[in-house]
Order: C-alpha cells, then structure tokens, then sequence
C-alpha cells in the first residue's frame, strides 16, 4: 500500500481511527480540534522541519499526537497533515465558533476601535475570527478590533479576482498568505475563497483540478496551467498570475513569456491546462470554522504523486 504522508493522518506511532484497519501496527486515535491561535503557522512534514504549508489564525487543526514541543495532526482547511508548533494552538472548547473572515488581503486588529490605537495583530486573508458588536467602522473580535470593510460586504466568484490581491506579495516555500505565498498558496487560496476545494500541492493540484484540455485550446480565465512543480492561472487570453521564484512575488506574465522562460531555464514544457468548472463558485469565504470529519483526508479518492520544487 502506498501513502502520501501528506494527506494521510498517520504517522509511525498513531493513526486516525478511521484508518485504523490499514494501519493496524498503530495507535487509533480519535483527534482533539484545536485552533490556531498565532496568525501565520509553519507546517512541517517532521517535527521542527522546514515549512512545507501554512495555517491562518483561527484555522482547525485536529491533533492525533504531542511529543516535546510539537503536535501532529490535520487541517482541513489547508487540506494537509503534519506537524506544528504546539503552544501556537487553543483547544477549541475555549473558543466560540468563527463567525466571520477576513476578506481583505490582511488588516490589523486594533486594541480600541480607533486606528490610531496601538495594533495587536496583523491576521492574513482568509482568518477566521468571532465576530462582535460593531462601533463605528470597527467589529470587536476576541483577538482585537478589526474594520469591519475587512470582514464583511465582499463576495468571491472569480478566483482570479482573489489571486489579483497577493499581486506583488514576496514568494515564500510552503507560504499562504500575503506576508509570504508559493505558485500553489496562491491557487488554493483563490479557489477556496470562491467556495472550490483545492488540495494544497501543485502536483495534488494538477491531479485532482478541472478537466483537461487538448493542446491548442485557446486560454480562458480562471484555467490553470501546470509545469513540473509549478502552476499558475490564467487572468485572460494572453495573461497568468503566479507566485514564482523569478520574480520572487506574486506577479503578472504573458502566457508565451512565461512558458518559453520555464522551458528555456530548464524546468520543461507545460504538463497540463485545465479548465475550472465554476458552477459553484459563488460562495464568500466560510465564516465558521472547518470542522473535522472522518471523510478528511480520505485516501482512496487522493493522488499519491511525490512533490516537486517551485523553480519557475
């Protein structure tokens, strides 16, 4: 049996209970929801290791394990699994639910509702927060108070609409929001806010997104155009966005720019172009928490392929 430890809750000492008969050398383990509770959280696929994705405040994490200062576990939210930071979570029994996000590109939660006050926290696009009462242009939250024009009056229907607001945001590996994204942050957050699952990894992504297009095929918004490691979407018939390492930022590129540059610097042809189907694209981002299930991370429906490097 093959696994991409990526998706699968389980590690070398426990399992998730619903995996328990694949896994019988493991402990089953029924996880305990936490919530992020920093603003930006590095995953690692082994404890202390480097960042391979990011968690946003007030973001589900399920832990299965804690060993030193670390605990192992999934979020369905970023669709992975692996290890963090341990005292960077809450448990979510001492939290109220999440009723709003924060649909701005970031803001800042004040200590009063006044923007001359000093700030608290700088929470990233797609943070879930409890939404309180409002004072003027502010909402209180349990983190600070937060402008309400940053959580609420805005619907997502076009990811390519969310990719513009990462435009200029630096490149980071395994980043997910604005202070640092890779090619596939940045496609998994503009699916998501539109309301389309989206696994987290450009090689899951190419597996799993849209349906394949012949080649030739004219490009439309919102398609995807994938490269070994590497993806990016489609603005218009002649433009992408991507998080890239050669602008090292979210930037714009001409499609033919862009693919003889990624052939020419060695990294190949373009492996697949996809096209979206946006049928049920006209959700906002979910104002509640991402709620653990035991059809999370379900192996029999997920690739297994190995990961590549961004180089493009």
């Amino acid at each position: 049996m093959t696994f991409d430890r990526r998706i699968w809750p389980v590690n070398d000492r426990v399992v998730a209970y619903w995996l328990a008969d694949r896994f019988p050398g493991r402990m089953p383990v029924r996880p305990a929801d936490h919530i992020v509770s920093v603003p930006v959280l590095d995953l690692s696929l082994s404890p202390g290791g480097r960042r391979d994705r990011q968690l946003l405040y007030g973001w589900s994490f399920a832990v299965l394990e804690r060993c030193d200062d670390f605990a192992f576990g999934l979020c369905p939210a970023a669709d992975y699994v692996g290890w963090v930071a341990a005292n960077a979570l809450s448990p979510s029994d001492n939290r109220t639910p999440a009723t709003a996000a924060v649909l701005g590109r970031q803001t800042h939660a004040y200590e009063r509702p006044d923007m001359k006050s000093r700030d608290v926290a700088a929470l990233p696009f797609s943070s879930l927060v409890v939404k309180g009462r409002t004072q003027g242009r502010f909402a209180q939250t349990e983190i600070g108070w937060v402008p309400v024009s940053h959580l609420d009056g805005k619907r997502f229907e076009d990811p390519t609409q969310v990719a513009r607001l990462f435009l200029g945001a630096p490149y980071l590996w395994g980043g997910n929001s604005a202070f640092g994204i890779d090619c596939s942050g940045l496609v998994q957050s503009a699916m998501n806010a539109c309301g389309l699952s989206c696994p987290a990894d450009s090689d899951l992504q190419e597996a799993e997104l849209g349906h394949t297009l012949p080649p030739g095929t004219p490009y439309a918004a919102n398609d995807l155009l994938f490269w070994k490691g590497h993806v990016a979407l489609v603005v218009d018939p002649v433009m992408l966005i991507h998080a890239n390492a050669y602008h090292m930022a979210v930037a714009y590129e001409p499609i033919t720019q862009a693919i003889a540059r990624i052939e020419a610097q060695g990294d190949g042809p373009v492996t697949r172009h996809a096209r979206i189907d946006l049928a049920g694209c006209n959700r906002s981002i979910p104002a509640k928490p991402f709620h653990l299930s035991k059809n999370t991370h379900n192996p029999d429906t997920r690739n297994h392929a190995t990961p590549a490097g961004d180089r493009a």
